[in-house]
């Protein structure tokens, strides 16, 4: 097996740590999360279990988001 040394911050290395499964190498760990492919379709169904008033409160909060990031004239 070929190794690289690689430099990277304490904050990605904080990262890697938390995010590491319990018996799985730093190696093991980046090709789990940078080789996931998926479709669009993975996602059909994700959020069924959402009530309507949480809907609405969606819908209000994406409009006004919308509104204030208009350019101003």
């Amino acid at each position: 097996m070929v190794t690289k040394t690689l430099t990277i911050t304490d904050t990605a290395y904080g990262l890697l740590a938390r995010n590491k499964l319990r018996d799985e190498s730093f190696s093991q760990e980046i090709v789990r999360v940078f080789n996931k492919k998926g479709s669009i379709m993975d996602l059909a169904g994700a959020w069924s279990d959402i009530t309507e008033t949480e809907t609405e409160k969606m819908k209000a909060s994406i409009k006004k988001l919308r509104k204030n990031s208009e350019p101003r004239q």
